[in-house]
């Protein structure tokens, strides 16, 4: 889910065979006169011709790295996304559909942060705190989760902390939705309250450290 782009790379096989010719040819046209030096190089040049045109370009994939002007918020965003796409992944191993789509919520919202960070990087510090904190806080909760789900735990306990999560996970979705919005004004937002309700619910149960 990161940004990626596409680069077209020529394959060195080309040059490879035509570097091959010289030793090759070398045993058949010893290179001791100018005529057999000149021959050589024609081989090679074909040789190389005949790579390029059998060897089709390579396409490679490379994450785009951000260039807002400044290191800290390319830092910051990056960051934001890994988170996001970690939690992307968590999503997929969730089987509850209705946190699912609040994970769906929080994931859109996060990747629209982030877009108006990269187009206006002035903004960053009103996300420091969700950056550093709230999203990675999340992620870790939902893993708790998975891992839940993974080992089979069952009980009042582990039925609690499923309850809990996805009543707490629509707030927080909508609390990151307000941090977007926050982005558009000048007001200052505090979200801290429903990401520490859920950091609260594991909590109880030694869940987290």
């Amino acid at each position: 889910m990161s940004k990626w782009q596409e680069k077209q790379v020529r394959p060195v096989l080309p040059l490879y065979l035509a570097a091959l010719v010289w030793p090759v040819g070398a045993l058949v046209f010893p290179p001791y006169t100018l005529g057999n030096l000149a021959l050589l190089a024609v081989l090679s040049a074909a040789a190389y011709l005949l790579g390029r045109r059998f060897c089709p370009m390579r396409v490679v994939r490379t994450q785009v790295p951000y260039a807002t002007g400044s290191e800290d918020v390319d830092a910051m965003l990056t960051g934001i996304v890994a988170n996001l796409d970690a939690l992307h992944a968590l999503n997929e191993a969730i089987p509850d559909t209705q946190l699912s789509r609040a994970m769906d919520r929080m994931e859109k919202a996060g990747r629209s942060i982030v877009s108006v960070v990269e187009g206006a990087p002035d903004k960053a510090r009103q996300i420091d705190r969700f950056a550093r904190y709230y999203l990675p806080e999340v992620v870790k909760l939902m893993s708790a989760y998975v891992n839940l789900e993974k080992n089979g735990v069952r009980g009042d306990n582990a039925d609690q902390i499923v309850r809990e999560l996805r009543r707490n996970a629509e707030t927080t979705a909508t609390a990151f939705e307000n941090q977007l919005d926050v982005l558009y004004s000048a007001e200052a937002m505090d979200i801290s309250t429903d990401i520490e309700v859920l950091d609260s619910i594991l909590k109880s149960q030694n869940l987290t450290k």
